[in-house]
């Protein structure tokens, strides 16, 4: 069904809100301009979610360069209801934010590790404040058979990834 549309007098498709509610596209349709003939299924989603009347009157209700900011918002919330009837894209974030403060949590527990094992490795090879002659050793002890012991820290597979 093709009609003579009211853009430049050719001939076109009434809009996918029109098509789809089975009513003539008129001049100033307030849908057309946000819901093409070529993608019917944003208005369909938006129509399932909100409602034609209701989408109607929010675009009416806001200026014509707000219109397409809300167009989108709509048809990304609809599409988030279908698949989340309940919260939506807040679900979505609530979902997200619970996994950004677990990373969180993760990332702060390994910096922690760092640093300790960072200050493992310093008390290892600082210098002993103490002089000899402070320090007493045993004379009996032979130290020469004594393995020196090195921190390596290690990923698991036994490859070594640094020490100190």
């Amino acid at each position: 069904m093709r009609q003579k549309g009211h853009r430049h007098g050719r001939t076109v498709s009434p809009c996918a809100g029109c098509k789809l509610l089975r009513r003539k596209c008129v001049k100033d349709c307030v849908f057309a301009p946000y819901f093409p003939s070529k993608e019917p299924y944003k208005f369909a989603i938006v129509h399932k979610i909100f409602g034609a009347s209701n989408v109607n009157k929010m675009l009416q209700e806001l200026s014509e360069n707000q219109r397409g900011d809300a167009v989108n918002s709509m048809v990304y919330e609809a599409n988030a209801r279908v698949q989340d009837p309940v919260y939506g894209r807040v679900g979505t974030i609530s979902s997200l934010q619970r996994q950004l403060e677990a990373l969180q949590t993760q990332l702060a527990f390994t910096q922690a590790e760092l640093m300790h094992i960072r200050t493992l490795c310093r008390i290892d090879t600082k210098p002993s404040p103490y002089t000899a002659s402070t320090v007493t050793f045993p004379t009996n002890k032979d130290f020469s058979s004594d393995v020196d012991m090195a921190f390596v820290y290690e990923d698991g597979s036994g490859d070594s990834l640094w020490s100190c």
